[in-house]
């Protein structure tokens, strides 16, 4: 099957049983947002979601932020994986805002990763969602389910290189939607370890099914069924 062809299995799937889909981390505003991107940062948004209440009845404005130290930050996010350098990442990230930005987020990718604890992949996410710009967030989850899908090649070996194919093939208008559905897909049906392939809605085009689990006749093909 050739990629264009790929490409819009995927988008007719996911713009007919997803048409809407939203990032799973809590946020109100722009400030919060960016707080709780780089808390996930190798991080469940589950956790991240548990820490953020407490955390932004301390710190609830860039303001306040910028007046804490990483000392006075760590107590409220010890429970997320790196609690002391994102600790650091947000007492900077706050002077920054406040000082540099006149305590907006910014909605460029380039001044965005001038703040501490903000490199592509969190500004693409701040960028995607705030201000719903065609940025293509890479994460685990994105990279490992465009190369099961055969989305992109073998070739792309980084992130960025992620990234470039699937603007390429993916319409502008659809690009922040589709960074989360690749995320959600592979957060519950294309496992790192343990896909869930039996349930997979995509797995009559999916690359990695036909040259993996079909071919070695582990499981055989089912009717596809909607994503829950």
């Amino acid at each position: 099957m050739r990629k264009p062809e790929r490409y819009r299995h995927f988008i007719d799937y996911f713009t007919t049983h997803f048409p809407e889909p939203e990032t799973e981390l809590h946020y109100r505003n722009p400030y919060e947002l960016i707080v709780a991107v780089v808390l996930s940062a190798q991080c469940t948004d589950k956790r991240v979601n548990q820490v953020m209440p407490a955390l932004l009845e301390q710190f609830p404005t860039p303001e306040q932020l910028a007046a804490a130290t990483a000392e006075d930050i760590f107590p409220f996010i010890r429970s997320v994986s790196y609690p002391n350098n994102k600790a650091k990442h947000l007492a900077g990230l706050g002077r920054m805002l406040v000082q540099d930005f006149g305590s907006e987020v910014p909605s460029t990718v380039e001044e965005l990763q001038r703040l501490p604890g903000v490199g592509r992949k969190t500004a693409n996410v701040v960028v995607s969602i705030i201000y719903n710009q065609p940025a293509m967030a890479v994460d685990t989850h994105v990279f490992r389910v465009s190369h099961r899908l055969g989305l992109v090649s073998k070739t792309a070996t980084t992130p960025l290189a992620v990234e470039k194919e699937l603007v390429k093939y993916i319409p502008s208008e659809l690009i922040p939607k589709a960074h989360h559905w690749l995320i959600l897909h592979g957060r519950y049906i294309c496992l790192a370890r343990t896909p869930k392939c039996t349930v997979c809605p995509l797995q009559s085009w999916c690359k990695f099914y036909a040259d993996t689990i079909r071919k070695q006749n582990i499981i055989k093909p089912v009717a596809s069924k909607t994503l829950k």
